[in-house]
């Protein structure tokens, strides 16, 4: 029974509850949405005076309108003076050139022929790339990223470069003359696009 009478007693508030929220809904509905609005607000000045006139018409004489102003062309800006993006004050133009300052010219010097410049490192322009071992030698896999070349001890690779000696992981490489002897470390990713 007692579960009777608290079930009955919520009943009555849901509804009450709905009601509420239904005049609530209403209210807010007329208020929002009515025709009506606002009287309109009394302007100070001249509207208790006789003879004035109603709000909304306008005397034309007593409007101060200059014609001639609209009809002028506005100024147009500078050329290349008007930076809308710089706020600071426009810097100064430079000071006038002075007068030439005399040049002095010394006795020509004569110049030295050079010869021709020393070659390029070896490394930028051949890189070591693998080794092959057979039995008895290492054969090593030059490539200047364009085309490979093979090449044991002591034998010459593209008419330029000759192989000194090939490590387990470097080769030690020689201009063909004897020159620029430089030690290129095993790298098989050296000419790979990054």
């Amino acid at each position: 029974m007692a579960t009777e009478t608290s079930a009955r007693g919520s009943r009555p508030t849901s509804w009450l509850l709905l009601l509420l929220g239904v005049v609530l809904v209403t209210f807010l509905w007329s208020q929002m949405f009515s025709g009506s609005s606002a009287p309109p607000a009394v302007s100070s000045g001249s509207a208790g005076a006789p003879g004035a006139q109603q709000p909304g018409k306008i005397d034309p004489a007593e409007l101060d309108i200059k014609i001639e102003s609209l009809q002028q062309t506005p100024a147009g800006p500078a050329a290349g003076e008007r930076n809308p993006f710089r706020f600071q004050p426009k810097a100064p133009p430079p000071p006038p050139p002075g007068p030439p300052r005399p040049t002095v010219t010394g006795p020509p010097v004569a110049q030295v022929p050079q010869g021709p410049p020393p070659p390029a490192p070896i490394g930028t322009l051949i890189k070591f790339i693998g080794i092959v071992e057979t039995g008895r030698e290492k054969i090593g896999a030059f490539s200047d990223c364009r085309y490979t070349f093979s090449g044991r001890d002591g034998e010459v690779i593209e008419g330029r470069f000759r192989v000194v000696r090939i490590g387990v992981e470097s080769a030690i490489v020689e201009y063909a003359d004897g020159s620029g002897r430089t030690t290129l470390p095993l790298n098989g990713q050296a000419c790979v696009v990054k």
